[in-house]
């Protein structure tokens, strides 16, 4: 069996659980698109991921999709983590904004590692607390910030994920995001254009340096 490469988690845990990660873990490389974990479906793995960035969405009864947050290297979804603490179905829809390489560790070394590695328990904690944080400032950007506002900030933040000052994405991928309409961002968008903020192409949207 190939040996997995640990070296880019190998300052988040300690040598005796990369060990534990390497008897157990599984390499997997998932294309930019793709579904990682979808509605409802049972959470049988725990991902580390290793490169790339996941975005995690949660869906109305009327189908539509909103944006919580986006994960990247070195982290994992803290509501997958809720899930395997509880034994139930994924509550969230996890899309692959990148190709993405990652570990998956089956669930049942959840609860035992825990109690047994200090860096396991902190990379637990300090997940949910950043998640936390993370859906604490989509609730206030959903109560507090205009449209155009939360429009600015997810195109900063998408492109911080991706590392990349170039969005390729449609008006339409951006609407199902922020639980808005085709128009209402096409709109804005040609106004954050004429204010400098970004320059529009075809499926594809470059944010632009601010003096």
């Amino acid at each position: 069996m190939k040996t997995l490469d640990l070296s880019p988690i190998k300052s988040l845990f300690e040598s005796e659980l990369l060990l534990e990660i390497e008897k157990v873990g599984v390499y997997k490389k998932i294309p930019q698109g793709e579904l990682m974990i979808d509605l409802d479906e049972k959470v049988q793995f725990i991902p580390l991921i290793l490169e790339g960035a996941v975005k995690v969405v949660r869906e109305d009864e009327s189908g539509d999709e909103l944006l919580l947050y986006f994960v990247e290297f070195g982290n994992t979804c803290a509501m997958t983590l809720n899930c395997c603490l509880g034994h139930s179905k994924s509550e969230i829809r996890a899309l692959c904004e990148s190709d993405v390489s990652l570990i998956l560790i089956p669930v049942q070394y959840m609860d035992p590692w825990l109690s047994q590695f200090k860096s396991w328990r902190s990379f637990v904690f300090n997940s949910f607390n950043t998640r936390l944080s993370e859906l604490l400032k989509a609730i206030d950007a959903l109560t507090f910030l205009k449209l155009d506002e939360r429009l600015e900030n997810y195109l900063l933040e998408k492109s911080k994920v991706l590392k990349n000052k170039t969005l390729h994405i449609t008006h339409f991928e951006i609407a199902a995001d922020l639980n808005s309409s085709r128009v209402v961002i096409s709109r804005l968008l040609k106004q954050l254009e004429n204010e400098g903020f970004v320059a529009l192409g075809r499926n594809s949207i470059r944010l632009l340096d601010q003096t």
